[in-house]
C-alpha cells in the first residue's frame, strides 16, 4: 500500500490523498484551497481550471501523472460536502476514468457546484447512504468501501474505509464525536470497532486541533449558546442578523427554531446558503424547509432587504459573511451596498469561528470594525467546532489501533501535536506515525 499525500498536509484546505495498491488507485477528497479564491473573487475574475491552478487553489494532482497512476484511478471518494474537500472535483475529475462516490448530500452539493460553474459532469456520480457499503471494480478484483457515519458541521459526513489485501485504509478527515447531533445520525462506533478488529493498516486523521487539550463539545451546546444569545438579550426593538456556515444544516435548524420563538420570520439571504439548504431539501434532509423564506438572486435580495428594513423587528436575517468575505451579504450590508441599514444597538450574531488563515482573520477584523462604527452589538463565536480536540483524538487512536497514522488538515505547526500525542500512546515518529507534506509518499 502506497499512500500519496497530495494536499491538505501543508495548509488548511486543498485536501487530497491517494492510495495506490499496484493495479488500482483511489482518490480520497479533492478540495479547494479557499484563501486565494477569496482574493480572486475580490478581483472578480472568472474561475476555471487554469486560473485556479495558477493561484494554487487546486491540489497538484499532476503528481499522479508523473508516477504513472493517472490511468489506475478507479474512484474519487469525497468524505463530505465542504469545499475544501469537494470543491476541486469539477475542475479535476474529468482527467480520470473514475466514479465519484459519496453520501447523498455530498453528491447533491457537488451537482450544484458543477451546475453553478457551467461544467458538464462526465464522471458517473454515485450516492451511497451513510453506514452503507459500495463495491468498486478494479482491474482484476472488487474493492469494498464503507461510509462510516460520523458527526461534523455538515450533513452525512463519513469516515471512509477501503478494504484491501493489506488491511483497511481509513480516511478520517474531518470529524468530531457528537452523541447528540441536532440533525442526522450518531457516530457509528460499532462499525469503527469492527474495522479495528479487522485491522487498520493505515489511517489519515483530521488533526487540525490536535494541540487543543479538550473534548469538542456537542452541537447541543452550540444550540444552547444560540438560545441564550437570541432569547435572553434585549432585542425587541432591534434588527437581528445571524451568520454561520452555509452548510451547517443543524446550526441553521437551531437558528430557525429560536427565530420562531421570537415570533420572527427567518429569511435566508445569499447564494451559498441557498445552495446548501437547497441540496438538503432535495434529499429530504432539511427539517425547517417550510419555515423559511429565501432570497438568492440580486433582485430578490434587494426586494427582501428593503421590506425587512421597514419592518425590522418581525424578521431574523440569516446571511452569508461570517468570515468577512468580500462580496458576501453581510459585507455588502456593512458597506451600505444593499437596501438595509444597521441602526445603533442592532444585533449581529456570528455563530461561527474564524477559519485560521491570515486572509480570513484580516477580513473579519475589518468587518467587525466597520460594524462597531455603526453601533452594532456583536456576539462572536456563538459556536462549537466540528473538529476533534486532542482528547477525542486520544480516544480515536486507542479505539482504532492502526498500524500507521498520518496526521492531516493543516500545516505542520497545526498537525505536529498529533505526532506528539501518538508518541505518548506508544507510536514512534517516522516508523508508524508520519508527519507528511504535500507530494510525499509512504509505503506501508
Amino acid at each position: 500500500m502506497r499512500i500519496i499525500t497530495i494536499g491538505g498536509f501543508n495548509e488548511v484546505g486543498k485536501n487530497m490523498t491517494v492510495v495506490d495498491l499496484g493495479e488500482d488507485a483511489f482518490i480520497f477528497d479533492c478540495g479547494l484551497f479557499l484563501p486565494p479564491i477569496v482574493q480572486l473573487e475580490e478581483r472578480e475574475k472568472a474561475m476555471n481550471e487554469k486560473v485556479l491552478r495558477t493561484i494554487g487553489a487546486l491540489p497538484n494532482d499532476f503528481f499522479l501523472d508523473k508516477k504513472g497512476l493517472k490511468d489506475k484511478v478507479r474512484a474519487i471518494i469525497p468524505s463530505h460536502a465542504h469545499l475544501d474537500h469537494i470543491g476541486a472535483i469539477p475542475y479535476i475529475a474529468q482527467r480520470y476514468k473514475a466514479e465519484i462516490i459519496g453520501t447523498p448530500y455530498t453528491i447533491e452539493v457537488l451537482k450544484t457546484l458543477y451546475e453553478d460553474n457551467n461544467i458538464p459532469y462526465k464522471n458517473k456520480l454515485v450516492a451511497v447512504q451513510p453506514n452503507a457499503s459500495y463495491f468498486i471494480q478494479g482491474k482484476h478484483k472488487k474493492y469494498q468501501i464503507d461510509f462510516v457515519n460520523i458527526t461534523h458541521s455538515t450533513l452525512q459526513t463519513s469516515m471512509v474505509a477501503l478494504h484491501t489485501d493489506e488491511g483497511v485504509f481509513l480516511y478520517a478527515n474531518d470529524f468530531k464525536f457528537d452523541n447528540n447531533p441536532i440533525v442526522g445520525k450518531e457516530p457509528n462506533y460499532e462499525l469503527l470497532e469492527k474495522l479495528a478488529k479487522e485491522g487498520v493498516k493505515a489511517m489519515v486523521v483530521d488533526s487540525l486541533y490536535s494541540k487543543d487539550e479538550r473534548k469538542t463539545a456537542s452541537e447541543k451546546i452550540a444550540r444552547g449558546l444560540l438560545e441564550d444569545t437570541m432569547l435572553t438579550t434585549r432585542n425587541e426593538k432591534s434588527a437581528l442578523l445571524v451568520t454561520t456556515f452555509s452548510s451547517h444544516i443543524a446550526r441553521l435548524k437551531s437558528i430557525v427554531d429560536f427565530s420562531k420563538k421570537l415570533n420572527r420570520q427567518p429569511v435566508f439571504v445569499g447564494r451559498s446558503l441557498n445552495k446548501y439548504v437547497g441540496a438538503a431539501m432535495r434529499i429530504n434532509q432539511c427539517p425547517f424547509a417550510k419555515e423559511i423564506k429565501t432570497a438568492r438572486f440580486r433582485n430578490q435580495v434587494e426586494k427582501m432587504l428593503k421590506r425587512i428594513n421597514k419592518d425590522r423587528t418581525n424578521y431574523v436575517i440569516v446571511s452569508t459573511g461570517h468570515q468577512g468575505e468580500p462580496g458576501s451579504i453581510l459585507d455588502r450590508i456593512s458597506r451600505a451596498q444593499l437596501p438595509f441599514n444597521f441602526n445603533h444597538e442592532d444585533h449581529v450574531i456570528f455563530s461561527s469561528s474564524v477559519i485560521p488563515t491570515p486572509v480570513n482573520i484580516e477580513n473579519r477584523k475589518v468587518l467587525d470594525e466597520r460594524l462597531k462604527k455603526k453601533g452594532v452589538r456583536l456576539f462572536s463565536n456563538v459556536h462549537v467546532s466540528g473538529h476533534a480536540g486532542r482528547e477525542d483524538l486520544r480516544d480515536f487512536v486507542n479505539m482504532m489501533n492502526a498500524e500507521h497514522i498520518i496526521p492531516a488538515h493543516g500545516d505542520h505547526e497545526k498537525i505536529e501535536p498529533m505526532v506528539e500525542l501518538c508518541q505518548e500512546l506508544g507510536y514512534k515518529k517516522d516508523k508508524n506515525v508520519h508527519l507528511m507534506s504535500n507530494g510525499a509518499e509512504l509505503v506501508v
